[in-house]
């Protein structure tokens, strides 16, 4: 197997509701190796997007530990984490999270300018051009149907070249046909580049594609497989 990329022991997270704490996720142990493509799946409430958001230091867990690339993500303040995640990580999300006043173009550089490239939006431009926008860099966000804004945000996410690929419903705000052109984009992106790609999802044909797929309830993990994975269309 190769080596873990991601190592969580006896992951805990619990909040605090009206009526009390509420545990979220109830000791999750897992190990995800360089290069795997996983899938987290269950019902709404499972806990997937807790795990996820505890995978990229977005959410800190209440007990065990989170090891990323060798670091130790429950020993890091809130600082050294974005530092962590701009060098390492990618995160895509449903609702896209791009900046309304920035064009395409000025989206994708901004976290690369952050990282210090000095080629910030050539590369930007590069990443667009690769997710099918080169025509689209100086629009901004609400110009863009929703198909195009998830498009800004994968390239946004996979131009620093991250390790870690997160990637929290990324198809679920779009229609079936839109969805599908960005799923097949994503696992393009996550071949081009080569990272190591975990994504929540509810759909079948997306989780599927994975090498591996972890299906929660509760807070644990209730079990897990390996499906054929379907050839690139």
């Amino acid at each position: 197997m190769n080596e873990p990329i991601l190592t969580l022991r006896n992951v805990r997270l619990t909040l605090q509701g009206n009526a009390g704490p509420v545990e979220i996720l109830r000791g999750i142990t897992l190990d995800v190796p360089r290069g795997e493509t996983l899938g987290l799946v269950g019902p709404s409430g499972s806990g997937k997007s807790s795990l996820l958001m505890l995978m990229g230091g977005l959410e800190r867990a209440t007990g065990g530990t989170v090891h990323a690339l060798g670091h130790d993500l429950t020993a890091m303040n809130e600082d050294a984490l974005a530092r962590f995640r701009r060098g390492n990580m990618g995160v895509v999300f449903q609702s896209f999270h791009l900046i309304p006043t920035m064009t395409a173009l000025e989206n994708v550089a901004t976290p690369l300018e952050l990282a210090g490239a000095r080629d910030a939006f050539d590369r930007a431009a590069e990443e667009l051009r690769s997710v099918g926008l080169g025509d689209r860099m100086d629009h901004y966000p609400s110009q863009m149907s929703g198909g195009e804004q998830q498009r800004v945000a994968l390239a946004r996410a996979s131009a620093p070249r991250p390790a870690i690929l997160l990637a929290d419903e990324p198809t679920g705000n779009l229609d079936g046909t839109t969805g599908a052109a960005i799923m097949k984009l994503l696992f393009g992106l996550r071949d081009r580049h080569g990272a190591t790609l975990i994504l929540v999802t509810h759909a079948p044909e997306l989780a599927e594609r994975c090498d591996r797929i972890l299906r929660l309830r509760d807070g644990r993990i209730e079990g897990e497989e390996r499906p054929l994975r379907r050839a690139a269309e």
